[in-house]
């Protein structure tokens, strides 16, 4: 065994994904800390990006590695709660990354408690929002565990540095110079970080893109899709009675081949600074408009107008890695109890980047056209409004009585011309 220059470490379990960092880290660990290292990839649905893992890991020095397929889990209890919260990130950014961290973490816990290991690592560098995600789940799930993370300890800065470590340790990578872009996939999106996108001003290159299709060279015939919910979670595409891995896999080739789910984002990280990311979320793009569709049938205003607010503080607890925490639970609470009646069928047209929204129906439906018809008069007397009127304005009356009374007009009806001045 090599010598040992950091505190003892009999074994650690580290998240491997197979790219440059995580092979690199492999002997890394090794030579630094003289443990065993057992690798942990999640099957998330990153499709070739699996291919050949176990050997390259054992190449690297790996004494093992655990492969296990967590897509199901990932869509069912990670997901479609997400969703069915409607979090959305600074408006725009579905969580595609963010939401996989805390069940990757979870699992390795898991995973290094069999083992009788006394560590975990991770290849999050120091800059992201990933190191937090997956320590804050160790810290909730085993605080016993030590975590190492390299990027803050060794003396590799670059990708070139990466890569004549591995070279002089023979580790196999097929990372090279030329792979500008970082990025990170699984079933629910793609993102992209750095190359063209270290600059918020340059458009992102058609070539970066690797799922979907541009909207431009997207079939010039929409495309109709169905989607039915029973209790908030989508079941049948079309008619057609699906699993959670192959409903989510189905969207997202519709998505795809229609250029949906595009997304450019210059967000706010948790670390402190701002970073340039495009996200491609084809098939969850397609499930947020869906599912929103039919609540909006659904659900009450007072729900409705909460649940809102309480999207925007989900999606903050997701972004944060605050996943394993008594407050996310306590609004799953809440969102689970909002969606007992989304139940029907939703009706979208996918053409060009666009997700158009032609039809829902629900027997849950809180909109009844014959309540709301003008001539309905034993639901809603059209007389009762002007009683509704007076009361709902009465502030707004009172404070113009007083501006009359003082100024002789409504502050709101005589500008204030003294403010603005001439050039």
């Amino acid at each position: 065994m090599p010598k040992q220059t950091k505190p003892p470490v009999e074994k650690v379990v580290l998240a491997y994904s197979g790219g440059l960092d995580t092979s690199v880290i492999v002997p890394w660990l090794r030579h630094n800390y003289g443990c065993e290292v057992v690798c942990f990839t999640a099957n998330l649905g990153q499709g070739d990006e699996l291919v050949g893992l176990e050997q390259k890991a054992i190449a690297s020095g790996a004494s093992k590695i655990y492969i296990e397929d967590l897509r199901e889990e990932f869509i069912t209890n990670y997901l479609y709660p997400m969703m069915q919260a409607g979090a959305v990130y600074e408006r725009k950014y579905l969580l595609g990354t963010s939401i996989a961290r805390p069940l990757i973490a979870k699992r390795m816990v898991e995973i290094a408690e069999l083992e009788g290991a006394d560590a975990v690592a991770h290849g999050c560098t120091g800059k992201g929002n990933d190191q937090v995600r997956f320590e804050l789940t160790v810290m909730a799930l085993n605080p016993r565990l030590r975590v190492i993370a390299p990027w803050r300890e060794w003396t590799i800065r670059s990708r070139q540095d990466a890569l004549d470590y591995a070279a002089e340790h023979n580790i196999p990578v097929t990372a090279t110079i030329k792979s500008i872009y970082s990025r990170d996939r699984n079933l629910w999106h793609l993102s992209h970080e750095g190359g063209l996108l270290e600059d918020p001003w340059n458009e992102p290159e058609e070539a970066m893109y690797q799922w979907t299709t541009s909207p431009m060279a997207a079939p010039d015939e929409p495309e109709e899709v169905t989607i039915d919910f029973q209790g908030g979670i989508p079941k049948r595409i079309n008619g057609v009675a699906k699993g959670p891995i192959s409903l989510v896999e189905t969207l997202n080739a519709l998505g795809a081949k229609h250029g949906i789910g595009r997304v450019d984002l210059v967000e706010n990280r948790l670390v402190g600074m701002k970073s340039h990311g495009v996200y491609e979320t084809p098939g969850g793009t397609i499930l947020y408009t869906a599912h929103q569709a039919l609540e909006e049938l659904c659900l009450d205003k007072l729900t409705l107008h909460y649940k809102q607010e309480v999207a925007l503080r989900y999606a903050e607890l997701v972004y944060n890695g605050q996943w394993f925490t008594p407050l996310r639970r306590a609004l799953d609470a809440f969102v689970q109890a909002t969606q007992q009646n989304v139940t029907g069928s939703v009706r979208l047209k996918l053409y060009k980047g666009n997700v158009i929204l032609v039809g829902r129906r629900s027997p849950y439906s809180l909109y009844r056209e014959d309540y709301a018809t003008f001539g309905e008069e034993d639901v809603y007397d059209q007389k009762d409004a002007e009683g509704f009127i007076k009361i709902f304005g009465l502030p707004m009356k009172v404070e113009a009585m007083l501006d009359i009374a003082g100024l002789g007009a409504s502050k709101y009806r005589t500008p204030d011309y003294s403010q603005f001045k001439r050039d």
